[in-house]
């Protein structure tokens, strides 16, 4: 296994007669005629200054990028020998530990973020946030547009009201209950005087209690705003819906999804150069405004494309206009993985990191300079979200980078902004001094409850064996660290300049159950929060009307922060006594989502989808998910819970059950009595028993190598 594993990764078994050479660099030919026939054509960059200019950035910055790297990996074998040499200490290594090996650093002095240019959407308007995989152009366009969503249509299509819907054509009688729900949203956001919108017979009825919330006319009804939000009242008593409602509603459309995640990290499987050219002109064409995608559905050929703006008539009978697209964020990998696509003159393959940052930002010109059809920042401004930073020292050097690319491509400085994700230990339990690295564009931080887990179980990997995956999340570290990002943010000065963002609804057939859960992210004082559908969007969309965000950070700021102490504290299972039965449920509870995630990514090249988990229940699935699930039973077989032979059975019991699982998808290759041959099960095999070696407990690496080895067979 690790010898496959190895030769796969290995550099010096690339052809190098597939490359080409520009500077001093080797390049894969699809990815130099994507940059000099699509790229760069209206820039004003020449070809030769860019590969030179990227040449410059890869020489300057990869010797710093393996540093930190090394650093990684030197500060957890402290961390691992400390707790060899103290076997019997019942939690984490201790602060002053930590403050001795560097894992800690200094407070900075209070500081507030100077970040300038933002769009409204990230600085002083609340509302969800779509994540999207990047290589998947219909998913993307749907992500673009998901902007404004129909109301009626998110709640009469899903379980929000409590059930589904009827098969069959339009059923008149939930059609009366979505109405109801809907004017009953409209009387809590829009209340009238002495009025319900009930009682409405028409669109020239009622009287606003706030007046300055009417914002004007549409061609298909009236526009309003509460807590920033537009909300749009459609009248067409024609209409299917409108012709059985009183006033002749027809539809309540809300903004929905303020921005979207492109993303090129955790929910693609990017392996080599063929990937990652089509990442990058997926990129290109959303920032073009001329992306296009056309697939079958109900038997005919439907083209999709990008939104224009929405007009409308202000009160004084002037034409305005309202964004049509969410504003779009891209999400580059972090500073761990290489890539194929571009070998450095020593032929080793370049961080993956430090090539999105250039190739991304550069796609992003179309937009800065107006060369395409629709715009997408209206402050020039391109923004990127950086994941898996560990701490302030490699936040800088994302900071730096930044400012070389913008050198690159003629950009005022920080007009590139970054998006700092909280979700690794050493940067939670340092995140002023990370926040302080890029404080002069930093537009976004976030939680992220799995990655951030995994993170934490092997940090702590040899302190002894965690709770159960369900326990972890009520445990003592995870408020804190909820708590913490939130106050740290906004004692940084994040309202009115940046987002806080908390994490994903991982169910997106389960909407009552995220109607009703899901107000606690803005309530939190998070500006904004992760959703993973169109759908979801507009039905969460309903919880920032609910709650005054911003008034929430008010509140929220005054609190004092939470203790270092708490966040530090490792939710370790404490001698917990558990049933073989309570054992064998968590173990396979783990390896079915290990396998029923692995398979797509390695045999079909799915990064992210909904995948059924062991109760055949669908969740967004990504590979923060499949970190968790690993380290978790990594942690377990380190401190004896369980065994390899028990591990080895449960992957294989639950091989058989996640083939059932797919049985209706034609290109799926059961793994059940193909332990030995199937690329897959190998793969989700080795993410555990080599888990407590992976590098900071990461997937990547073994899911690029099995990837790559399916690809080439």
């Amino acid at each position: 296994m690790q010898a496959t594993v190895a030769d796969a990764l290995d550099p010096r078994v690339l052809r190098e007669d597939a490359y080409q050479q520009r500077a001093r660099l080797w390049l894969a030919p699809e990815l130099i005629a994507f940059v000099e026939s699509e790229a760069l054509p209206g820039t004003g960059i020449e070809a030769d200054t860019f590969w030179q200019g990227l040449d410059d950035i890869l020489e300057r910055f990869t010797p710093r990028n393996r540093a930190i790297l090394e650093k990684r990996e030197n500060l957890q074998k402290q961390i691992d020998d400390w707790h060899r040499a103290n076997p019997d200490h019942t939690g984490g290594a201790p602060e002053n530990i930590l403050r001795e090996i560097g894992y800690l650093v200094d407070e900075p002095a209070p500081f507030a973020i100077a970040t300038q240019n933002t769009d409204a959407e990230i600085a002083t308007i609340a509302g969800p946030q779509l994540v999207v995989p990047v290589l998947n152009a219909r998913f993307v366009l749907n992500a673009a547009n998901a902007r404004w969503g129909s109301l009626y249509d998110a709640l009469y299509g899903t379980d929000a009201m409590g059930d589904l819907p009827p098969p069959g054509p339009y059923d008149t009688a939930r059609g009366d209950r979505v109405i109801a729900w809907g004017r009953q949203f409209l009387d809590a956001a829009l209340p009238l005087v002495d009025q319900s919108w009930a009682d409405l017979a028409d669109e020239h009825d009622g009287k606003l209690a706030d007046e300055s919330q009417y914002v004007g006319k549409t061609a298909k009804g009236l526009l309003f705003r509460s807590n920033g939000l537009h909300i749009e009242v459609q009248f067409e008593r024609g209409h299917p819906v409108g012709v059985t409602d009183k006033a002749g509603v027809s539809d309540i459309v809300l903004e929905s999804a303020l921005t979207a995640i492109v993303d090129c990290e955790d929910s693609v499987a990017a392996v080599d150069a063929e990937d990652k050219v089509l990442a990058y002109r997926n990129w290109l064409g959303l920032m073009r405004g001329d992306l296009q995608e056309s697939f079958e559905k109900g038997r005919k050929m439907v083209t999709r494309s990008m939104n224009p703006d929405r007009d409308y008539i202000t009160p004084d009978e002037t034409a305005a206009t309202l964004p049509g697209r969410s504003l779009l964020l891209v999400r580059n990998v972090g500073h761990l993985m290489t890539n194929p696509a571009v070998l450095n003159p020593d032929k080793t393959e370049a961080y993956e990191g430090l090539l999105d940052a250039v190739f991304t930002s550069l796609c992003a010109l179309h937009d800065l300079k107006g060369l395409g059809a629709l715009r997408n920042s209206r402050t020039g401004s391109i923004y990127i979200v950086k994941p898996k930073m560990h701490g302030p020292e490699e936040a800088a050097l994302t900071n730096d980078l930044f400012n070389a690319v913008e050198d690159m491509l003629g950009l005022d400085r920080h007009t590139i902004k970054v998006g700092v994700m909280d979700e690794e230990r050493r940067t939670s339990a340092n995140l002023a001094a990370c926040i302080h690295a890029v404080k002069d564009r930093i537009f976004f931080i976030n939680t992220g409850f799995l990655d951030r887990t995994g993170d934490e179980i092997h940090t702590a990997m040899l302190a002894g064996p965690f709770q159960r995956k369900g326990d972890i999340k009520s445990a003592t570290w995870i408020k804190a660290y909820e708590d913490r990002n939130v106050q740290i943010g906004l004692a940084c000065g994040f309202q009115g300049k940046a987002q806080i963002g908390k994490g994903m609804w991982a169910a997106p057939d389960m909407m009552a159950d995220m109607l009703e859960q899901k107000i606690g992210h803005p309530m939190s004082g998070a500006n904004t929060a992760w959703v993973p559908s169109p759908t979801a969007a507009t039905l969460h969309a309903t919880h920032y009307h609910q709650c005054d965000v911003f008034a929430r950070q008010n509140e929220r700021a005054k609190e004092a922060i939470a203790p270092l102490s708490d966040l530090l504290t490792v939710p370790l299972s404490g001698g917990a006594n558990w049933k073989p039965t309570e054992i064998r449920e968590e173990l396979d509870n783990n390896a079915q989502g290990i396998l029923g995630y692995v398979v797509r990514w390695i045999d079909q090249g799915v990064g992210c989808s909904k995948v059924p988990d062991i109760h055949d229940v669908g969740l967004m699935e990504d590979r923060a998910t499949l970190r968790i699930s690993s380290q978790h039973i990594a942690n377990w077989l380190e401190h004896g819970v369980v065994s390899p032979a028990e591990v080895d059975a449960a992957l294989s019991r639950m091989a058989a059950k996640v083939d059932e699982q797919n049985a209706g998808d034609p290109l799926y290759e059961p793994m059940a009595g193909n332990e030995q041959t199937s690329l897959a099960f190998k793969a989700a095999r080795a993410l555990v028993f080599e888990g407590t070696t992976q590098p900071s407990g990461y997937t990547e690496p073994l899911l690029h190598a099995f990837r790559r080895q399916k690809k080439s067979a």
